[in-house]
This record gives C-alpha cells, sequence and structure tokens, in this order.
C-alpha cells in the first residue's frame, strides 16, 4: 500500500512539474518563473552590482572601450562608426531589451502574439493604421543610403549579440512574467520605433469632430468658435520677421470644402484628438544674454511618464564625432543632445497632418470607388495574427485608396472603437515612405555649425519638429521641421470628399521655406508647441495648436533675463507662474464679488490671496484648474458635447472661452439648453461651476485643509510600468505644475528629459536628467534613482569626456569589448 502511495505521490510531482514548466495557454510557465534558479529570483540587482569589466564579441571590427559613471551612464570610446554603433545596441539592449520589443510589438500590431486576444482589437487596429506596412517601405527606401544602412545594420548586429548571450535566467523580468522570448532585432525593428514616435506626435485629428459641428451649426458659427489663429498668441517665429523666399503657388479653395454632408448627418469617429499634455518646451539664448557670451540651450520634452523611461543617457566618440544627450531605446543616435561646438533639442509642432475622406464604394466588394469621374480600383492587403493561445492565425483585409487606408471597411461589434464609421480612408504623413529621419540625428551629431544644422534637418520627415540649435560659434536658431503638405487653408478641419481631386494634397511645402529664424533680434529663440509662425506666413499648416500659456510665459521671462546661467534656465524649466489665471482669475473674482456667501467662503478668501502659482502645495491651484474645467464643461457641453457617442465635438478653445467671458458676456452660449424653464446668464455659470467645483473637491478630498487640497495630492503624478505591471511603477510623486504651465508636470506627463547645455569655445558644460533611471530592471537602483530629484526640479551634472583616459571621480566600471 505505501508503495502504490509512493507511486501515485511520485506521478502527481511529474505531473505538476511537467505543467508547471510549461505554459498554460495564455499563462507563462509558473515552475520556471518562481524557481530561485532561474526565475525572477535571479533578477535581483543591486547598486554595487557592475557590468562585465571584459567581453568578447562577433561583430565588432576593433577594440571598444566603454566607462560608465555614477549614474551607469556609458560613455563608448570606438575607434569606427561600426563599432560605437554595434556597441550602442548592446548596451542599450542590455539595459532596456523588453522596453524595445514591446514598442515595436505595439507599432506592428503584434501584441496578441505575447499577451493573447485581449490585444487583438488593438493589434488590428494599429495594423490598419499602416504603420507596419509602412516601417517595411520606409526601410527598402532608405537603405538606398548607404550610410543610413550600415548604421542600422551595425546597431541590430549589437543588439543580437546580447540576445544570443541570454539564458531564461537572465532575461528581463516582464519576459518570465509574460511568458515569451525576445526575438531577433532588424533594422525594420528601429523604424518600427521611429513609427511609434510618429503615431505619438503625429496620430491624432480633429477632422471629425469638426464636421459633426459644421453639421450641427453651420460655418459662421464654426469660424466664430473656432477661428483658425488664437487672440492670444506669441508665435515661435517672432512676428514681424521676414520671409526670405518667394512661395510656391498654393492651391485653391474649392467651392466646397468638406464631403458631402448633410446638415442632419454627424460622424462618430473618436480617432485621438491632438492632447495638449503631449508636448514639450525648447529654448537658447544668445551670447548677448548670456553671462558668458555664448548661447545657453534647454529642452524639455513632455511625453507620458513610464518606467522604463522613454529616453537613455549616452556618450559616443569615435574620430569623427563625439557627442552626448538622451536616446531612444532601438534607435541609434543622439536624438536630443550636444557636442563639443553645438547643441540641439525638439519640441512637436503638432501641424495638421492626418486627413480624412469619405469614399463612395461601387459595391460592398469595395474594389472600386468613385473618384475624378471614373471608378478607381482599390488595393487590398491582408493581414494575418497570431494570437497567443491560438491555434489558427487570423486574418484581416485592410482596403486603401490612393488617399490611404480605409480604417475600418466593415461594421462589427468587435471593432476597437464601436464609433468609427465605415469607407472613410486616411491621409498620413506618418506613412510616406521616404523618411531616413535617423540620418538627420547622424549628421546632428557631427555638426559643427550652423550650415551643418541645416543640412541636417533636410532628411527629417516625421513627426515635425521644432529643431532648436546653438553653437559655440555664437548662433541660435529655430526652425519647425518635416515634410510638411501644401493645402489650401482650412484643407484637413473638416472631413473631405474623397471622390474630388481638388481635396487631395497637392504636394508638399519646400524644405527650405519651413519657417525658421536665425539670431532674432530679440535674442533668444523658443517652442512650446504653439503656433508656428503668425498669419502672414504663406502656407497653411493647420488651425490648431497648443494653448499658448506656456510660450508667452517662456517668452515674457526670456526677454526680460540678462546674464543668463545655466541656472537661470533650469529655473525657467520648473517654473510654475499660471498665465491662464493671470487672464481670467480677476474677471472671474468679479463675479463672485457680487454674491455675499461665495465671498465669504474659505475657498474664495484662498483663491483671493492665492499667488497665481501651480506650485506643490498651493490650494489655490486646486481650486482654480477645478473651475475653470469646470466653467468649460458648464458652458460648451450642452452644445458641443464631447461624450456623445454618436455625434462627438470639440468644446471652443480656453482662448476663445475667456475671451467670450469677457467681450461678449451676453452671448447665447452661457444659455444651458437642457434646462427648458430657465435661461442662465454668463454669471450664472461662473457662480454655479464655482461652487460645484468646491463640491467636487469637498467630496473627494474632505473639508478644505493644507494636506488634502494640497495642489500636488490633487494632481498625483503617476509613473507607471510601461506595460502596466502592478509594483513596477512610482505613485503619488511630489511636484506641481500642469498642463498649460512651463512646468507641465500632470497626472501621467510631463518633462521626461530635462537637459541645459552653455557652450563653450573650449568644452561645454552641461546638466539634465529624466524622471527613472538607466536600466530597465525593477529590481535595479538604477531602474528609478533619478525620480526624487526630477521631482525637485534639480539636474545632473553630465559627464561629458573628452577621452576614454579622462579621470573622473564619477567613474563606476569599464568595460572592453574584444573582437571574438
Amino acid at each position: 500500500m505505501k508503495f502504490v502511495k509512493f507511486i501515485v505521490s511520485l506521478i502527481a510531482a511529474l505531473g505538476l512539474t511537467l505543467l508547471l514548466n510549461g505554459p498554460l495557454g495564455s499563462i507563462p510557465a509558473l515552475g520556471r518563473l518562481f524557481s530561485p534558479f532561474e526565475g525572477f529570483w535571479q533578477n535581483g540587482e543591486d547598486k554595487t552590482t557592475l557590468p562585465p569589466a571584459n567581453l568578447q564579441l562577433e561583430g565588432v571590427n576593433d577594440e571598444v572601450n566603454i566607462v560608465f559613471d555614477d549614474n551607469r551612464v556609458p560613455h563608448v570610446f570606438a575607434k569606427n562608426d561600426h563599432d560605437v554603433y554595434f556597441a550602442q545596441g548592446y548596451l542599450v539592449a542590455r539595459d532596456r531589451l523588453w522596453q524595445m520589443e514591446f514598442y515595436t510589438l505595439a507599432a506592428s500590431g503584434r501584441l496578441s502574439e505575447v499577451v493573447g486576444e485581449r490585444a487583438l482589437e488593438l493589434d488590428r487596429y494599429n495594423r490598419r493604421m499602416g504603420m507596419a506596412d509602412a516601417a517595411k517601405k520606409v526601410y527598402e527606401n532608405g537603405k538606398t543610403n548607404k550610410i543610413f544602412d550600415e548604421v542600422l545594420n551595425a546597431y541590430s548586429a549589437g543588439v543580437n549579440a546580447y540576445i544570443k548571450q541570454l539564458k531564461y535566467k537572465d532575461l528581463p523580468v516582464e519576459y518570465k512574467i509574460i511568458g515569451y522570448q525576445p526575438e531577433e532585432w532588424s533594422p525594420y525593428k528601429t523604424i518600427l520605433m521611429m513609427m511609434n514616435m510618429r503615431n505619438v506626435l503625429n496620430g491624432g485629428s480633429d477632422d471629425f469632430r469638426m464636421t459633426n459641428a459644421l453639421s450641427k451649426y453651420g460655418m459662421d458659427v464654426v469660424k466664430d468658435l473656432f477661428p483658425d489663429y488664437p487672440s492670444n498668441e506669441s508665435p515661435i517665429i517672432p512676428t514681424g520677421t521676414k520671409w526670405n523666399f518667394t512661395p510656391v503657388s498654393v492651391p485653391q479653395t474649392p467651392a466646397q470644402i468638406t464631403a458631402n454632408l448633410s446638415t442632419s448627418e454627424s460622424v462618430a469617429f473618436n480617432i485621438p484628438s491632438h492632447s495638449p499634455e503631449i508636448g514639450s518646451n525648447n529654448w537658447a539664448v544668445g551670447g548677448e544674454k548670456s553671462a558668458t557670451g555664448l548661447p545657453i540651450l534647454a529642452n524639455d520634452p513632455h511625453l507620458q511618464l513610464t518606467l522604463p523611461s522613454i529616453w537613455y543617457q549616452m556618450q559616443l566618440s569615435t574620430p569623427t564625432m563625439n557627442v552626448y544627450g538622451a536616446c531612444l531605446p532601438g534607435a541609434p543616435g543622439v536624438v536630443i543632445g550636444f557636442n563639443k561646438d553645438v547643441a540641439w533639442g525638439v519640441t512637436n509642432v503638432g501641424s495638421d497632418v492626418m486627413d480624412f475622406y469619405q469614399i463612395k464604394f461601387k459595391n460592398n466588394s469595395k474594389k472600386e470607388y468613385w473618384y475624378n469621374g471614373a471608378w478607381k480600383p482599390t488595393t487590398m492587403r491582408v493581414e494575418e495574427f497570431v494570437v497567443k493561445g491560438k491555434k489558427e492565425p487570423l486574418k484581416d483585409t485592410v482596403y486603401s485608396t490612393h488617399h490611404g487606408p480605409i480604417v475600418y471597411n466593415i461594421a462589427s461589434e468587435k471593432n476597437l472603437n464601436q464609433n468609427v464609421p465605415v469607407s472613410h480612408a486616411m491621409r498620413w504623413v506618418a506613412l510616406e515612405k521616404d523618411g531616413t529621419d535617423l540620418m538627420a540625428f547622424y549628421y546632428l551629431n557631427r555638426a559643427k555649425n550652423y550650415d551643418d544644422y541645416r543640412k541636417a534637418l533636410t532628411y527629417y520627415i516625421a513627426p515635425a519638429q521644432n529643431f532648436i540649435f546653438a553653437s559655440n560659434s555664437n548662433d541660435i536658431a529655430i526652425t519647425p521641421n518635416g515634410k510638411l503638405p501644401l493645402k489650401w487653408k482650412e484643407q484637413g478641419k473638416f472631413i473631405m470628399d474623397g471622390s474630388n481631386p481638388a481635396h487631395d494634397w497637392q504636394g508638399w511645402i519646400p524644405t527650405e521655406q519651413n519657417p525658421t529664424v536665425k539670431n532674432p533680434s530679440r535674442g533668444f529663440v523658443s517652442s512650446a508647441n504653439q503656433f508656428s509662425a503668425d498669419p502672414t506666413y504663406p502656407y497653411y499648416l493647420g488651425w490648431k495648436f497648443a494653448p499658448s500659456e506656456r510660450a508667452i510665459r517662456i517668452n515674457e521671462r526670456l526677454e526680460k533675463m540678462q546674464k543668463a546661467t545655466i541656472d537661470s534656465l533650469r529655473m525657467l524649466q520648473n517654473d510654475n507662474f499660471n498665465v491662464e489665471a493671470r487672464r481670467i482669475l480677476p474677471e472671474l473674482i468679479k463675479i463672485l464679488n457680487t454674491d455675499a456667501s461665495l465671498k465669504n467662503s474659505s475657498a474664495y478668501q484662498t483663491l483671493a490671496k492665492w499667488n497665481m502659482k501651480n506650485d506643490a502645495n498651493e490650494i489655490g491651484a486646486t481650486i482654480f484648474e477645478r473651475w475653470v474645467r469646470e466653467i468649460r464643461y458648464a458652458i460648451w457641453e450642452d452644445d458641443f458635447s464631447m461624450k456623445n457617442d454618436k455625434s462627438p465635438m470639440n468644446y471652443p478653445s480656453r482662448d476663445r472661452t475667456w475671451e467670450l467671458i469677457v467681450k461678449q458676456p451676453t452671448a447665447q452660449w452661457f444659455d444651458n439648453t437642457t434646462t427648458k424653464d430657465k435661461h442662465e446668464t454668463m454669471q450664472d455659470i461662473v457662480k454655479s461651476s464655482f461652487q460645484a467645483s468646491i463640491d467636487s473637491l469637498t467630496k473627494k478630498f474632505g473639508p478644505m485643509n493644507a494636506s488634502t487640497w494640497a495642489w500636488t495630492n490633487v494632481k498625483s503624478t503617476d509613473i507607471n510600468h510601461l506595460g502596466r505591471l502592478a509594483g513596477f511603477g512610482r505613485q503619488d510623486i511630489p511636484n506641481g505644475g500642469g498642463s498649460g504651465i512651463v512646468n507641465a508636470t500632470t497626472e501621467l506627463n510631463g518633462p521626461s528629459w530635462r537637459m541645459v547645455v552653455q557652450l563653450d569655445k573650449g568644452w561645454p558644460k552641461a546638466y539634465g536628467l529624466y524622471p527613472g533611471g538607466q536600466s530597465g530592471n525593477p529590481a535595479s537602483h538604477f531602474y528609478d534613482n533619478m525620480i526624487d530629484k526630477w521631482a525637485k526640479g534639480e539636474l545632473n551634472e553630465l559627464l561629458f569626456m573628452k577621452s576614454k583616459d579622462e579621470k573622473s571621480s564619477r567613474i563606476s566600471a569599464t568595460m572592453t569589448i574584444l573582437k571574438k
């Protein structure tokens, strides 16, 4: 009997072992995951864990020396370009492999391969947007450039050299938790990384919402409430700048500028709108404003804050290049940075480069569509999805017109967004195949002067960026740069007619005629995602850019700044002054003064005494930010509902809303159409929304007090894990700021890399950090070691080495890569 029990127990143990060491559907092999010998325990790492001193790798041509500083930033010294990019690929993969693969899986619509069916509709949507297909075409087209191809292949070889070394125990913990193995890297995957950024920064459209507003109210109302240029603006290229070129012919505006929609027809398509929180700041002061007599440049791109961080710091040095800055994991070179002679940075332009066309098909086969008075054939692409846990791949057919892909060609309950209408084609600059964007950074990394900067920009396509520049030749400049469509005025503000050739994009603005300014008389250049130029610029770039408050504040402070230092610009990056409050709060307070009960409230007293700064501990910031949100909702939701599933619209801008309150206080829009027996006035809306704000805050945070109502507590900035894995992020990070503040830190977005560079005839001095760390390993000290310093607005001095033999107390380790 004991023998039988032993046999049964042994079989059960063996069965359980086999069961737990293999995946169960979408569940990973739990036995391996929890194994102390190869599971997640092996990912433990502390501050004293050092990289190997010596490596022999196939793929390098000569010895490569790497110096690691006290933040684990690698400083790579190679004897040729191939080896420096090979080493970059190897080192970034060593720290960020899972992050690199996650981004490429998302961009290529392949997440369902590793997480199962729950990601299928997201994958299907991304595949239908065409990013994976476009990435292949971009690489095929770009590899005719010998340098482009060699750089991407060297980088890929370095990534793969790291991957080949990996055993299960060495895998990043995310692979173990989710249960999959890293794939071989390729130049195509690097292009997917760039496609991901194109989508993040240029993947929004307001066409459908604006068409709904037009259908409901007509053109006169739309022109009044959604003007093409704001009343308060401080454009990137200073007003009065002369355009030193002869413009090419701009297409004439057609008689009919929208698709053939009746006034009762609306469109329900929730393509993401342009987000004001996805933006950035950059500026440079010239030598006449600098304490050193030479320029100082600052940049802080605002993106979604994640762990691992979106950026990776690195120095790359060869006999022809020595550059330091922030890199995108998965892409070679430095994207934002500096070398001995120049510094540069970027912010998003936000021009309208995604348009939608209503298509008339001949029949349900969708093989032909009506265009220019004739039936024209569509093209068809079959996408195949391998889904984890499914035996057979799933297929999806994508039809395209000459404009671009049909986002959805049939209505289905499975569609990611049930509001997406069928039969609309998308034209998007991100799908242009002639992109060699990485060559722009290749040449910027090696630039020595202004002419080199201008040459580098000619290679850049998308997403359009405001490239700021400074050099030790005492030049500063800024150029809103990228491939920008040549449009008639307001083309793409509404859905267009896919059958009308006049509605097609008619070409491109010549690159050399993109807005630009060099050494302006005011002594500085800057951008904060606002309008690129004033209305005298001869080309149409779009009707909606980021609100102007950040730009206005930056330019005000730079105008007054004299003898600027690195610290002057660092403090400006952390400026919390609320320009919107300065503009509208005095008017709102006057209205509250007419109501004794509101005027005597503690909330009113706090707001009246507020210094108009969104500092972390300010209660006034909490009340104001909630109040202005309630005001806009109270004025516009009944007329321009953003929540209407069948016919969503945009609210008029904050700029237009405040102009309405001050200059048109009797406008019809203040009356709430849902209250039939009452006529609300502007004063009613202001008062009731104030009370609603206080009630809402009290309900959520209790009675007003200094701790629970402090702006940092209410805003509550979180930096979550990229894959939303619980426990791998940081929550409730104390800081001030806001979406319209120079310090544009919100709940989930903010300055993803802060950098300040002081140019010098000898050697530049630079400071910077991002909210995270170099490592992608949640168990590493260097995973999030810079967050606390970032939250305080501090910067690290960047160790920019002249050579591999330079001595520094900050050097923590060295590595030598030798040819195997």
